[in-house]
C-alpha cells in the first residue's frame, strides 16, 4: 500500500461522503457500517480531517459528517498529508540516513522514479474521480447481472 490504513479508511470515507445528498450530514456509524471500518477508528480519522478543514462535523441526532469542499478539489494528497504527512516519501527505500543525490544507495534512482510517480498519482487524482470510476466499474458489473435475469425469464 502507497499510504497508511487510516488514509484509505478516510479515501472511503470521502468517496461515501462524496456520494450522499450535497450538504446532507452522514453519520459516522453508517458509514463504517457500509464501508466495513472500525466506527471507534473512524470517527478519530474524520474528526482529525475536520480539524484540517477537510471535513464539516455536526453534532447531534442529525449530525455527522460532510464534505469540506467539492469533492473534484480533494486530492488523495491532501488526504495523505493531512493523516501521514510526506516523510515515508522523503525517506530512504532502504532506510539509509546517509542516503541522498550525491551519495545514494543501490536502490536511490529506481525508488526516486518510484516516489515521482506516486506523489504525482496523489496529486492528480481527486475524490470525485475515484468516485466516477467505482460507480462505472458497478454499472459495468451490474450490466451482466441484468442480462443473465432475462436470459432465465426466457
Amino acid at each position: 500500500m502507497i499510504y497508511s490504513r487510516s488514509a484509505e479508511y478516510a479515501i472511503r470515507a470521502f468517496v461515501h461522503l462524496s456520494q450522499a445528498p450535497e450538504g446532507k450530514y452522514v453519520m459516522v456509524k453508517n458509514i463504517a457500517k457500509e464501508e466495513g471500518i472500525p466506527s471507534h477508528f473512524l470517527a478519530k480519522i474524520l474528526q482529525q480531517l475536520a480539524r484540517k478543514g477537510l471535513l464539516r462535523s455536526s453534532k447531534g441526532p442529525t449530525g455527522g459528517f460532510v464534505l469540506g469542499r467539492d469533492p473534484k478539489n480533494v486530492t488523495l494528497m491532501d488526504i495523505v498529508e493531512a493523516l501521514d504527512g510526506l516523510g515515508d516519501y522523503e525517506k530512504c527505500a532502504s532506510g539509509l540516513a546517509e542516503c541522498n543525490d550525491k551519495q545514494p544507495c543501490g536502490m536511490h534512482d529506481s525508488w526516486d522514479a518510484l516516489r515521482s510517480r506516486i506523489l504525482s498519482y496523489l496529486k492528480k487524482t481527486s475524490i470525485a474521480d475515484i468516485t466516477e470510476a467505482l460507480e462505472e466499474k458497478r454499472r459495468l458489473i451490474e450490466k451482466p447481472k441484468k442480462s443473465r435475469t432475462a436470459v432465465k425469464a426466457r
